[in-house]
């Protein structure tokens, strides 16, 4: 549990150089918050002196069509390179809000945003100029709203009309003026203050911007304060909370098509969409006796994503909107003459839609649309042409993520899992045929890069034991080329116990969980070994893989449980990522049930494959894992002798509105989920022995959760259970005497309960 830099820390981010001769990656300092830069030579990375700085690249450029020119963000300014010679030019310098570069249709203008006013760099003259210019504001030169006492006035008081007709007349002719003069910025254009402006995209022929806005008077929702006790200034001190579930349903979201030639302003109506009037919660409203939907459903269309895209010429448009009830996610093109969408894919769930596999874009051709969807079930690659036929590039029982198209569009990369749902490559696959292929075989891939000339691969990798590292390997395939290895001589000397990755077959129709084992090597012949369960928190999270772990000390911590005469089972519950949509969904409505029949599949399996003791059975885990603990001990006491919950969800309608709704829809709709899926509604049924434990500045999930079950605990006359409490730690703990004070809790309350 000490601070993880004497692991060795890993490498963070990583690039090529604009020529692909040279790759650079950062790394953070031992015992230290700063970063520096490397250049990965194998065996020997080299420093980058600071010096060096200002001729790097950064790890996400933009080409040119004809990929002899690149343009990159690096420290918030932006710079063009020359792919040809290497020359770099620097764009802007002392920037703020800058975001979004991209090349003109004509190749010949670098196209940018700051907030949401668009301009453009021209290389020949070397001119930043406004395209663009939005005011989410009243237009200054608009008339006044209808006023009795205004128009009073004016027909009264001639001067006073005098004064007005000479002010408009003197705007009116500036205006002229700024039309009729080329050297001029063209003027704003103003959308009134009722609305703010939330995403942005310019078309890049010029032609076109379209905006999201949402409406001003957005409901906040009631808020609370997190209190914090151990400060500097010695007296308590407040911060502003999240609104729960439900308390802030979030606003609907608007397209606005505005063709900046006739500067006219169009917004895009939703009708066309599929489904768009049809209430997919009509039967939970009408049991709980509520109002029925009016009208549309509330959209809206998350930038974060990447939800507007344009093809390269500039003359198509596509969209990915979402309902509220997450119940639909679409993907439409708009015609941008007739200023209207045309939907040309649904993704519908009557559970909810993966906000996690929802890459989409255009093909060099720009014609031809491409979009990740779940609708066989898995997330795979899909291709939809100009004739409006939808074709799949990948299938299986297996997820296709992290699309990356090689320039021509011949080919995409992606990550893939085809071989184990915890194994990851990258494959790749040809548009011209669907032959997919394994480009590398390092079972734990992270992410990766293709190389400026698309020869090679950089590839963030990692194992169990192994934090994340970079190799190099060839795009035809072969061996990978290992670059670093930041692990301490300390860590690499000790034997750590390899997880047995296992498939515990599922007694509820589920096929089979994967999970990791730790164990013994050879377990002594008629020995019952005390078992520990262990719970990944998040839910949607894949634990059971052969990369680094998220939970990288409990798997130390597990080391030492085996060490100790314990045998430990870590699964992919169903909820789990990575094992396709039904996988996703099965939680929905009943949070904590599908869950907990896989863990009492994993014990008995414990029990009948690795002489398991069914008598003395613990569980433990954080956030996730800890609502997943008071499930065990609360609904299946007589298995669960004793467990540790950590950062726990005590009752669901405490929680956020974004992850919760998605499962079990909002308290008001659908109060008999909430009921069936919060630990705190089963408090009455603990009989094991129960550790608490959660930062008391926890802004993810609440301490209030603890201590709201706490008090039920209280007066229910409970016995045999404690609250640790950290004034200074939030969700993830800092702090290496926190993480040890918390684990020692976890480790004495095994010793104490679960060995005879």
């Amino acid at each position: 549990m000490a601070h993880p830099d004497w692991i060795g820390t890993p490498v963070e981010s990583a690039w090529w150089s604009w020529d692909g001769k040279q790759i650079f990656y950062k790394q953070k300092r031992t015992q230290s918050q700063l970063r520096d830069i490397y250049q990965a030579v194998p065996g020997q990375p080299r420093l980058v002196a600071d010096t060096e700085l200002g001729r790097l690249d950064s790890e996400r450029v933009v080409y040119n069509r004809d990929r002899t020119r690149s343009v990159m963000l690096r420290n918030g300014d932006l710079f063009e390179r020359d792919l040809k010679t290497g020359e770099l030019v620097q764009i802007t310098r002392g920037s703020t809000g800058l975001a979004a570069p991209q090349y003109s249709a004509d190749g010949r203008s670098v196209q940018f945003r700051v907030n949401h006013e668009w301009l453009s760099w021209n290389r020949a003259d070397r001119l930043i100029s406004p395209v663009a210019q939005v005011r989410a504001t009243k237009d200054p030169a608009a008339a006044p709203d209808d006023d009795a006492l205004r128009e009073m006035q004016l027909r009264l008081i001639s001067t006073l009309k005098r004064q007005k007709e000479e002010r408009d007349a003197t705007r009116d002719r500036a205006e002229e003026e700024r039309r009729a003069d080329p050297t001029r910025a063209p003027a704003p254009i103003y959308l009134g203050d009722k609305l703010t402006i939330d995403a942005s995209a310019l078309s890049p022929d010029g032609r076109f911007l379209i905006l999201v806005t949402s409406p001003v008077t957005a409901e906040k929702g009631r808020i609370g304060k997190l209190p914090r006790y151990v400060t500097e200034s010695g007296y308590e001190e407040f911060e502003d909370q999240r609104p729960r579930v439900g308390r802030n349903m979030p606003q609907g979201q608007t397209l606005k098509l505005i063709n900046l030639a006739t500067r006219k302003v169009t917004d895009l109506a939703y009708d066309s969409l599929p489904g768009i009037s049809t209430d997919p919660l009509a039967a939970l409203r009408q049991a709980q006796k509520l109002p029925p939907q009016k009208g549309q459903r509330v959209l809206r269309i998350d930038d974060e994503t990447g939800s507007l895209q344009w093809n390269a010429s500039g003359t198509g448009l596509a969209v990915l909107l979402r309902a509220v009830d997450n119940k639909d996610r679409w993907i439409a093109t708009v015609d941008l003459d007739a200023a209207t969408l045309k939907p040309v894919h649904r993704a519908t769930d009557p559970a909810w839609i993966n906000s996690s596999n929802n890459e989409f874009g255009w093909l060099p051709d720009n014609s031809t649309l491409w979009y990740l969807s779940e609708e066989s079930g898995y997330s795979h690659l899909y291709t939809r042409g100009a004739d409006g036929r939808a074709r799949p590039l990948t299938r299986g029982k297996w997820e296709a993520t992290n699309i990356t198209w090689t320039g021509d569009g011949s080919s995409a990369y992606m990550l893939c899992n085809p071989d184990n749902p915890g194994t990851y490559e990258v494959c790749a696959v040809s548009t011209r045929d669907a032959a997919l292929r394994k480009v590398t075989a390092l079972q734990g891939v992270e992410q990766f890069a293709l190389s400026p000339d698309e020869k090679r691969l950089l590839v963030h990798y990692s194992s169990s034991y192994m934090p994340t590292q970079l190799a190099t390997v060839s795009t035809a395939g072969g061996a990978a080329t290992m670059l670093t290895d930041t692990r301490t001589a300390e860590f690499k000397q000790r034997q750590w116990i390899e997880p047995q990755f296992v498939a515990v077959p599922s007694t509820h129709g589920a096929g089979v969980v994967w999970a990791k084992l730790y164990r013994p090597a050879v377990l002594e012949p008629g020995r019952k070994y005390p078992i520990v369960m262990f719970v990944h928190g998040a839910g949607y999270l894949q634990n059971v893989s052969k990369r680094y772990p998220v939970y990288f000390r409990e798997q130390m911590f597990h080391n030492l449980l085996v060490e100790k005469g314990y045998i430990v089972l870590d699964m992919d519950y169903r909820a789990s990522k990575g094992y396709g949509r039904d996988w996703r969904t099965a939680i929905y409505r009943q949070m904590g049930f599908p869950e907990l029949e896989d863990y009492v599949d994993g014990v008995n399996w414990m029990a009948a494959n690795h002489q398991g003791d069914l008598k003395n059975v613990g569980v433990y885990g954080g956030s996730y894992g800890g609502f997943m603990t008071f499930m065990a001990l609360m609904r299946k006491p007589e298995m669960f002798k004793a467990g540790a919950a950590l950062r726990p969800v005590t009752d669901w309608t405490t929680y956020n509105h974004e992850y919760t709704a998605n499962i079990l829809n909002t308290p008001d709709l659908d109060p008999e989920a909430y009921r069936k899926s919060s630990p705190i509604e089963y408090a009455d049924k603990l009989q094991g022995h129960l550790l608490i434990s959660h930062g008391m500045v926890d802004d993810n999930v609440f301490y209030q959760d603890s201590v709201r079950l706490a008090q039920r605990l209280i007066e229910l006359k409970k016995d045999h259970w404690e609250l640790a409490s950290y004034p200074l730690e939030k969700h993830s703990f800092v702090q290496p005497e926190s993480w040890y004070d918390q684990y020692r809790r976890i480790y004495q309350l095994f010793e104490r309960t679960l060995k005879p």
